[in-house]
Formats: structure tokens, C-alpha cells, sequence
């Protein structure tokens, strides 16, 4: 299969629960949850858009209407993965859309966002880091492109190869596909999962909340948080 070519892909399911890692800077908000209909779902999708400039009026535009999700628990954190991208895109997904990115076991999306917090201490002129994740399992309905066995040009580590993987994801979303399987270049054995639509999210739950605390190489620290 070429990065390009969806004809012949074998297809899977995810697992009941997978895990996600959200910045704890980002408080989750209940707005969405609340909505009674998808009319008040744009509204304040719009209103949030005033306010907040990690969501874009093209990223809102570009979601289609039946996937706006409200009116259930944690609708404001699914919807949130969509219209808050990162404004690089990711592995899988573009700027101009984002997507739900998770893992089978909370080892290895630790491995994905520490190595992620590592490159953006880099950047920076700080010796370490520390950052607070909160956790969110949920069920990602749908059916999976499967490319975990081989396709390693999908699975380079160099970001600077996301144009390609980038690419291949977006024809994914443009599809009958629900979304990407894949095998973690952080974590051996570990694997990953990108889904494209918001009303495949099912029983999103928070969990666990968890310190990291890292420098530019050496040992990751990881804690994880109790409430008093």
C-alpha cells in the first residue's frame, strides 16, 4: 500500500477503553455537555471562538454538522480534539482539522506526550519541565484503517515527514474509514489510535491525573496525583 492508496487495507476495531492524555493547563469546560440541540452546539462553539485563539472559525466550518457532538458527558473535551489542533497539525491529521489521538494503555500515551514535551523543552532556553496530564479513557467506535504491520513510511519519528503521513491521514478522513491504527514510534510494542469523528467517541471518562517531570535527556518522572 502506497501512503496514498486505501484499496486493499485490511480493517480493525479499537479496544474497549483506550487512553488519552490531556495538558492540565486546559481546564475541561461543561458547555458543550449541556447543549440541548445542535444549533445551541454552534452557538457557543462561536462564542468560544471570540475568546479563544486555539480555536479557529475555519476549524468549526470544516466539521461537519452531524459530528458535532453535545448533550452527553465530556462532549466539550471530544469536541475540543477537533477544533483545538495544534497549529502544525499532528501525525495523522492536518492544521485545519484535528483529531482524537489515543493509545491502547496509558504506557504508551505517556511515551507519546513526554516525548513530546521533551521536543518543546528544546525550543526552549529551561533545563527541565514539568507538566500536568489529565487522563481520559473512552471507546472509539468505528472502523480502523490497520497499518501497525509494515507501512514504515507512515511511522518514520522525523516530524518533519508529517506532509506525507499528514497526507495519508486526511484522504483517511475524507473516506468510509473512522480512523488510523497504528503501531507508537515511542514505545515498543505500543499502539496507537486516531479517529476522525466525534460522534465515534463513546463513554469518555476522566481518570487519573498525573505530574511529569522531565529535562533534555535523562530519566522521565512521572507522579501521579491524589486528591487530599
Amino acid at each position: 500500500m502506497s501512503a496514498y492508496d486505501l484499496d486493499d487495507v485490511k480493517g480493525c476495531t479499537a479496544p474497549d477503553r483506550t487512553h488519552r492524555l490531556i495538558p492540565s493547563q486546559f481546564p475541561p469546560l461543561d458547555a458543550f455537555d449541556m447543549a440541548e440541540n445542535a444549533e445551541e452546539a454552534r452557538a457557543i462553539l462561536k462564542l468560544e471562538s471570540w475568546t479563544n485563539d486555539r480555536l479557529s472559525e475555519s476549524r468549526l466550518k470544516r466539521l461537519p454538522a452531524e459530528e458535532l457532538v453535545f448533550g452527553k458527558p465530556n462532549a466539550s473535551v471530544i469536541l475540543a480534539a477537533f477544533v483545538h489542533g495544534s497549529p502544525n497539525g499532528l501525525r495523522f491529521s492536518s492544521l485545519y482539522l484535528g483529531a482524537w489521538y489515543a493509545s491502547s494503555s496509558i504506557q504508551t500515551a505517556m511515551a507519546e506526550v513526554t516525548n513530546g514535551l521533551r521536543r518543546e523543552l528544546s525550543l526552549s532556553a529551561l533545563p527541565e519541565i514539568t507538566q500536568v496530564y489529565r487522563e481520559y479513557t473512552a471507546k472509539q467506535d468505528g472502523n480502523f484503517v490497520d497499518i501497525r504491520d509494515g507501512h514504515d513510511d507512515l511511522h518514520n519519528p522525523d516530524v518533519a515527514c508529517y506532509a506525507n503521513t499528514q497526507t495519508f491521514g486526511e484522504a483517511v478522513r475524507a473516506s468510509e474509514w473512522h480512523g488510523i491504527a497504528y503501531r507508537s514510534v515511542r514505545d515498543p510494542d505500543g499502539q496507537n489510535w486516531v479517529s476522525y469523528r466525534p460522534s465515534r467517541i463513546n463513554d469518555a471518562l476522566q481518570a487519573r491525573h498525573f505530574k511529569v517531570k522531565l529535562g533534555l535527556t535523562g530519566k522521565v518522572f512521572v507522579e501521579e496525583l491524589h486528591a487530599n
